[in-house]
């Protein structure tokens, strides 16, 4: 009788948020986020029953309930999140983990490959997410120009060619009219580590070696804009659009690429109301492109919008969750009705659902429902290397009149902040990590805005820099120690 019951609960329809929200809050299945923290999912696991984190590094030391970080054991250099992530899963104190919690588990992840999905296979899984083939396929940015042209989604002027010297690629953009002021990408690459900026032959000698024998190069025309980036999912209802918020770019203070984004803002008058409007447009257009294509779930696009004439052009796709992930999932109307993420599980839950997308839509474009928060992503700037010896833990922070920061409690909440005083701390670098130009030391997130109107960081967000930066104590690297960069994204 009782399994009668709970198989005609099964095959129910949910017919609003109040029954997905229910859906989920008596979730039986183990879902688990498997990545080098759980800084992009942080908080999901209070919306959903039975989701873990299993994460390489321990930002919180064992005080988040929720978060499983196996002890170390050997293992090759990792060269990617990746391998950090295929580490996991082969961990025997993972695998005992998964066995002893039962059920039917599910994966999501912020980066996989065909080997994390066989791995996931034999653990008995399923992997939430379109398959790494179809991923990768989308995540190159020469196919991102291709899927947006078939939804009308339009790029930075520009063409596709595969570049064999600098005299070669001014013919190239001789012909294609793009002038020589340029902005070249490869097909993969994150946060402005395969970003070229070239006007000069000095300038494309500089980079040669990643940009000659790379393939086929997006080559661009350079203008003159302000980076964006909004997340969405593609369900089988349509696209549902989350807010436009603003990027941070190349801070010097954040971040020691030039084109590097270090973190994001949302609040409810990021951009006009007409840039807004007309982002959530393309991106639910390129949504349905994508579903054309065989995708589904959760990503975010990057729209550059140029400063002079308001236009807007499409940047880049993630097929994924990406570091902004946090901010659409805690924003005011994820409160109000759920995180966009829980709309990506509900999508791969098999479970039937009827959902007024456009309604939806309509109301997370309201200013009301956008409250106002910045995140910014802290990396090592310098050019030297050492060791870190003391790492600021993980919590909340007070900035004191004088401009100090100092430690104020634990928690692992960022609504905890109560006002522009306060901020919550990620803490990613640990004692006995190297710090090199590019790792990452944490990530800030403050109430109200990091950036003036003029896209600059403001007195308080740089006050808040450098007081977690001075937090953070480091040795010299000893002479005999060779040491070489293996940054890579892990958020």
């Amino acid at each position: 009788m009782k399994r009668d019951r709970e198989n005609k609960m099964s095959k129910k329809e949910l017919r609003n948020i109040s029954e997905i929200r229910r859906f989920f809050h008596t979730n039986k299945d183990p879902i688990y986020f498997v990545s080098a923290t759980n800084f992009n999912l942080l908080g999901l696991d209070e919306w959903v029953k039975n989701f873990k984190y299993i994460t390489y590094i321990d930002c919180f030391d064992g005080r988040h309930p929720n978060v499983f970080v196996p002890s170390e054991a050997p293992h090759e250099e990792f060269q990617s999140i990746e391998d950090i992530n295929n580490y996991l899963l082969s961990h025997k104190e993972v695998i005992d983990l998964i066995r002893r919690r039962g059920g039917k588990p599910k994966f999501v992840f912020l980066m996989f490959n065909q080997k994390t999905e066989e791995l996931v296979k034999q653990l008995g899984g399923e992997l939430w997410f379109p398959k790494a083939k179809l991923r990768e396929f989308c995540d190159n940015k020469i196919n991102t120009v291709r899927i947006g042209n078939k939804a009308d989604v339009p790029s930075v002027p520009n063409t596709l060619s595969e570049v064999k010297s600098y005299d070669h690629l001014a013919k190239v953009c001789e012909k294609a009219g793009l002038g020589s002021d340029l902005v070249l990408q490869s097909a993969f690459g994150d946060s402005g580590h395969t970003t070229f900026f070239i006007k000069t032959a000095a300038d494309f000698r500089r980079h040669e070696h990643e940009i000659v024998g790379q393939g086929e190069i997006k080559i661009m025309k350079r203008i003159d804009c302000r980076g964006s980036a909004i997340e969405a999912c593609v369900t089988k209802e349509g696209t549902i659009v989350g807010p436009l918020m603003t990027e941070l770019v190349g801070f010097q203070e954040l971040t020691p690429y030039r084109g590097g984004w270090c973190g994001n803002e949302i609040f409810s008058t990021a951009f006009p109301s007409k840039t807004r409007q007309k982002a959530r447009e393309l991106t639910f257009r390129f949504g349905e492109q994508l579903r054309k294509e065989g995708y589904r779930g959760y990503f975010e696009l990057d729209f550059l919008v140029d400063k002079k004439t308001g236009d807007i052009w499409l940047g880049e796709l993630n097929p994924r969750i990406t570091g902004a992930s946090s901010m659409t999932n805690h924003a005011a109307f994820a409160h109000a009705d759920a995180p966009l993420f829980l709309f990506h599980l509900l999508e791969f839950t098999g479970k039937k659902f009827t959902l007024d997308v456009e309604e939806l839509n309509g109301r997370w474009a309201d200013p009301d429902m956008i409250d106002s928060w910045s995140q910014m992503v802290i990396k090592h700037t310098e050019d030297t290397v050492d060791i870190v010896t003391h790492a600021p833990q993980s919590g909340i922070y007070r900035m004191l009149e004088d401009g100090r920061v100092v430690y104020d409690r634990f928690d692992y909440h960022r609504r905890a902040v109560e006002s522009e005083n306060e901020a919550f701390f990620l803490r990613i670098a640990r004692p006995g990590d190297f710090r090199y130009e590019g790792a990452d030391l944490g990530i800030l997130v403050t109430r109200g805005r990091s950036m003036t109107s003029g896209f600059k960081l403001t007195d308080r967000a740089q006050r808040w820099i450098h007081g977690i930066k001075q937090a953070f104590s480091a040795r010299p690297l000893p002479a005999v120690n060779a040491f070489q960069d293996h940054a890579f994204k892990i958020m």
